[in-house]
């Protein structure tokens, strides 16, 4: 069976965008107060631990039903059409 991500792409694109903006969100403290700073590793790390446990928890079906539910747009796969 094809995986959803290659079946509908532009929901996996559209996921990964999500996370990756709440990633940002959730540290954008951080972002400026390194922006006079040279050391991005923090950041660099912070952003990738962050979208990856977003990421992991998108991928729990009770996330997901919830997700499929209320955020469509969001959903691993579409709605089914009856």
């Amino acid at each position: 069976m094809t995986p959803t991500q290659v079946q509908y792409p532009w929901r996996s694109t559209a996921r990964t965008v999500f996370q990756v903006f709440l990633a940002l969100a959730a540290m954008w403290v951080l972002i400026i107060e390194a922006a006079g700073i040279d050391d991005t590793n923090a950041i660099v790390a912070a952003t990738v631990l962050f979208s990856g446990a977003v990421n992991r928890v998108m991928a729990l079906p009770s996330i997901n039903g919830f997700i499929a539910r209320f955020i469509p747009w969001l959903a691993a796969e579409p709605k089914a059409v009856k």
